[in-house]
């Protein structure tokens, strides 16, 4: 009876994973980035970042603001996951680098305090807006494990590689 049913289970469910491989272009979003362009805007950061000799952890938002790829370089510091991905989603949700929102966000402007909404946001730079080849936001690269200059130019280099 149990292998009966195991019989009959692993056939609906092949027929299940063959139905959903045929009907698998009706759940990719336009303009959201792919898992190409993410792996590309990966590369293209490390790339970046074994030029200056740094280690990094990279996160890839989706246009939605989830995690779509991330990369953490051997060595890079365990407290940098999070930053790393906190600073796509920071870019993302404000559709501008985290520099900028964090230039709004200094005592006395306009923003001050935002850091603390939205589950904690980074307000200094190294998120970057992925944009396609017509401008359109797709997502967003989050890059964290050094300097803020230098985690600013990894994150520039893997958001120019998609476009």
């Amino acid at each position: 009876m149990i292998g009966k049913f195991l019989i009959t289970a692993a056939a609906g469910a092949m027929m299940i994973g063959s139905a959903f491989a045929a009907d698998v272009a009706k759940f990719v979003l336009p303009g959201d980035i792919t898992i190409e362009q993410a792996n590309k805007a990966i590369e293209a950061a490390k790339i970046k970042a074994k030029q200056q000799d740094t280690l990094m952890d990279i996160a890839i938002i989706d246009a939605g603001g989830n995690l779509k790829a991330f990369a953490r370089m051997d060595g890079a510091f365990l407290g940098s996951i999070d930053i790393s991905i906190k600073k796509a989603k920071t870019a993302r949700l404000f559709n501008m680098s985290s520099k900028e929102l964090g230039a709004l966000a200094q005592p006395g402007q306009s923003l001050y305090g935002i850091e603390v909404t939205n589950d904690g946001l980074v307000i200094f730079g190294g998120g970057e807006l992925i944009r396609d080849k017509s401008g359109t936001i797709i997502g967003a690269i989050g890059v964290s494990g050094s300097s803020v200059e230098n985690d600013m130019a990894v994150s520039q280099a893997g958001a120019a590689a998609v476009q």
